[in-house]
């Protein structure tokens, strides 16, 4: 499969736009012409996995967390904040980050904990917030007359749909109304006369238009308009993030905490956690979200949770939540994401049966826990 073909799908797991604004997200390197055959998942790009994934010839390493970070002056053997980037582009193996798109996308990572868990009608711990988007509303107002060569022209303009791949297209509103103004002295308009008020019946006409093609729907809009001045809105359309951060349910009874924990462990595949707060007792309304969580625990008292699973705190979060009595539970910043690499393996293999996909060995936690 084409590198440039296999993005659009990745896209299609955790569309790139849910990331954060400060992450670095997507292709990190490599050519889009390439064929890739040969997958390695991983959550870090250490020294280990890329020794792995030369000698098993992969094409493309997908790293939960992006290797390039930080502002890149140089690629050189040895040196600067990234040496293994070099190797790996020396080596034709392109690299990929998800992060923090994969976290809040709908069966991302929190959506894998809060299914390890047994949480159900989870909801995000930290909603997403509305931004803009890619499309604009374009409301004009136009003589009964104008209504004809207006909206064609717009239309042709590409206006009327929200997706280039819909059924729909040439999509709009009308409604009649009245208009008014006053025509200058030195106006020359289309209805009324120059320095009198004017009253006339018109249309509101609106459609949708894509923010970048907005310029030329306007100047269409304005050549077919019979008006000298046509007056007309923009409205900028927001697109909300439903996912968020994090993920708050219930669980279907409530279950011993050292059950809890043990499921955990065998889930995870780890030997041990850090606990706070209450170490007894029963749970049923739950929070997890993956990384390093700890700004969200506010979220989590005030939704009166019983439990929260994430994967690291600083020490003044840790004692937060153990003043509000919330058993948390913290399995390490790697472990309570690397439960989604099996599950994104899956998803990458029905994309062609031809790719072969395999988690690395030798990613491990940086921690050992004794």
């Amino acid at each position: 499969m084409k590198l440039e073909k296999l993005l659009v799908k990745l896209n299609e797991i955790a569309p790139l736009e849910l990331a954060e604004e400060w992450d670095n997200v997507g292709l990190l390197a490599g050519d889009t012409a390439s064929d890739i055959k040969n997958i390695m998942l991983t959550i870090d790009l250490t020294r280990e996995v890329l020794d792995v994934a030369r000698a098993k010839k992969v094409d493309l390493i997908i790293a939960y967390h992006p290797p390039i970070f930080e502002p890149v002056k140089k690629v050189v053997a040895g040196q600067g904040p990234s040496p293994l980037l070099f190797e790996a582009i020396r080596s034709n193996i392109a690299i990929y980050s998800f992060h923090t798109a994969l976290d809040v996308a709908p069966g991302g990572v929190n959506d894998a904990l809060a299914d390890m868990l047994g949480l159900k009608n989870t909801t995000p711990l930290a909603p997403g917030e509305y931004e803009t988007g890619k499309y604009c509303k374009i409301v004009c107002f136009v003589p009964e007359d104008d209504i004809a060569p207006v909206s064609q022209a717009v239309f042709a303009a590409g206006a009327g749909s929200a997706d280039p791949d819909s059924h729909y297209s040439q999509c709009s509103f009308k409604a009649a109304g009245t208009g008014s103004f006053y025509c200058g002295p030195d106006s020359s308009p289309t209805i009324g006369k120059a320095d009198s008020f004017t009253e006339t019946a018109e249309y509101k006409f609106e459609t949708i238009v894509p923010t970048n093609l907005l310029k030329k729907v306007v100047n269409a809009m304005s050549k077919a308009h019979s008006y000298q001045e046509p007056a007309y809105d923009i409205i900028p359309l927001l697109k909300g993030n439903d996912s968020g951060l994090g993920r708050i349910g219930l669980l279907e009874k409530p279950i011993a905490i050292p059950t809890l924990i043990e499921h955990i462990k065998k889930s995870l595949k780890i030997k041990s956690v850090g606990i706070i707060g209450p170490a007894k007792g029963k749970v049923q309304k739950g929070a997890a979200c993956a990384g390093s969580c700890g700004t969200l625990l506010r979220n989590v008292i005030k939704q009166n949770c019983d439990f929260y699973l994430t994967g690291e705190l600083k020490h003044h979060h840790a004692l937060e939540l153990q003043a509000a009595g919330i058993t948390t539970i913290c399995v390490s910043h790697s472990n309570s994401e690397r439960l989604i690499l099996a599950k994104l393996a899956a998803q990458l293999r029905k994309f062609d049966n031809k790719l072969t996909v395999n988690l690395c060995s030798k990613d491990k936690d940086p921690f050992i826990w004794c």
